[in-house]
């Protein structure tokens, strides 16, 4: 290229001809490039790819349901693997809350209990081995008032100890209770962290001091735990903004929650965002703490991405399912982000459980719902429960 002093007289008139011939000779070579056929929009075996995105080969089919969709998951101390299957959504035949072998559910904790749960939803089993299960308290096409609730089951006795009725003003009408996570290091019998997505737009903490049974509505509607306005995302292979009024993917704040291991920290993320938040245990505890204590302790932990379920694991690291990837992603303990497993039968990755070396996850599809489709259900049954082994974690 010729360079010309920047006052030169003929400097303008020299520019304009060198972007005449450099326009001339681009056109020239397109001409014969597609004269040669070397354009094309025809897959080549050499062109590339992003590798292993259909799958990332660790990931099976444990069982398929031919009616039920589960949600929920939980692994107890003798090894049963416990299932929700909630009717909030959509109503069906069977248990709504089992224990799972393949080919075969058993209503949990037995018969006559499943007249006692509505719409079992998010589960987790605390330190001494207890069952926790939120039931969202309504059914599909029912006008009665929701009855959410906090269950206390003994999986020992195969009973439920308690039920603690989530009322106001802990929840309101347009609560959405969604998943829980029990902190045995704080109150005299523990306290209970429950996500409140909402169905609309008032998403909310709840915190439950499970010797008294009081419960609290904390960080609601704060940045931590709201959607981010106009966001975008994708759910199964369909793009939507979020828009309260009239929905076109799932969407909702805080959903998943988790524990660190020595409970000291939870874990949150709203589904309409990608960030990852977290708080002290013992300040989201204290109920002498207020609005402004609260919010400062929240900590942006980053961008993680679309997050449903999220589990801790031995080693501190959090799996969380990402719902954009159709995968399971790591954070390691130091921030360090890494792909479990990729699969195109991911379509709604739910709740995880860890099973010996491996993870069980259920798998929803959520997206496909009549409310998404205006009216049409676009579910193809069965549902599907898959079972994962993770990578070496030098190998993520």
């Amino acid at each position: 290229m010729m360079l010309l002093p920047p006052h030169s007289a003929n400097h303008a008139l020299a520019r304009k001809r060198v972007r005449s011939r450099s326009a001339w000779r681009l056109c020239s070579a397109l001409l014969g490039a597609v004269a040669l056929g070397a354009v094309s929009g025809t897959a080549l075996a050499e062109d590339t790819t992003v590798h292993g995105w259909n799958t990332t080969g660790n990931l099976i089919v444990a069982d398929r349901f031919a009616d039920e969709q589960a949600s929920g998951i939980a692994r107890l101390p003798d090894g049963r693997i416990v299932l929700s299957f909630p009717t909030s959504a959509q109503r069906h035949k069977g248990p709504v809350l089992a224990t799972w072998r393949p080919g075969q559910l058993a209503p949990f904790p037995g018969a006559k209990a499943q007249g006692k749960l509505i719409s079992p939803l998010g589960m987790t089993v605390d330190g001494n081995g207890q069952l926790w299960l939120l039931d969202e308290g309504v059914r599909a096409g029912s006008k009665a008032k929701a009855k959410p609730a906090l269950l206390h089951i003994d999986p020992t006795t195969n009973t439920i100890v308690r039920r603690y009725a989530l009322t106001a003003p802990a929840v309101r009408a347009d609560s959405h209770v969604n998943d829980v996570r029990i902190d045995l290091t704080h109150g005299s019998a523990g306290t209970a962290f429950i996500s409140d997505t909402s169905q609309t737009t008032h998403p909310a903490l709840i915190v439950v001091d499970l010797a008294s049974g009081q419960a609290r509505r904390i960080l609601a509607d704060t940045v931590s735990v709201s959607p981010v306005p106009g966001f975008v995302m994708e759910a199964d292979g369909r793009l939507g903004r979020f828009d309260a009024d009239h929905p076109t993917v799932p969407q909702g704040g805080v959903d998943g929650v988790a524990l660190s291991t020595d409970s000291t920290r939870l874990y949150w993320s709203p589904l309409s965002s990608r960030r990852l938040y977290s708080a002290p245990t013992a300040v989201l505890a204290d109920s002498a703490a207020s609005d402004a204590t609260l919010e400062g302790a929240v900590k942006d932990e980053g961008e993680v991405g679309i997050m449903d379920g999220m589990a801790t694991a031995p080693d501190g690291s959090l799996y969380m399912t990402d719902i954009e990837r159709h995968a399971i992603v790591r954070r390691a303990p130091d921030g360090t982000l890494s792909l479990v497993a990729q699969d195109a039968r991911l379509i709604a990755p739910d709740s995880m459980a860890f099973d010996g070396n491996s993870i069980l996850l259920t798998v929803g599809q959520w997206a496909r719902l009549p409310a998404f489709h205006n009216g049409k259900d676009m579910q193809e049954r069965p549902y599907i429960l898959v079972r994962i082994t993770p990578p070496a974690p030098e190998a993520q």
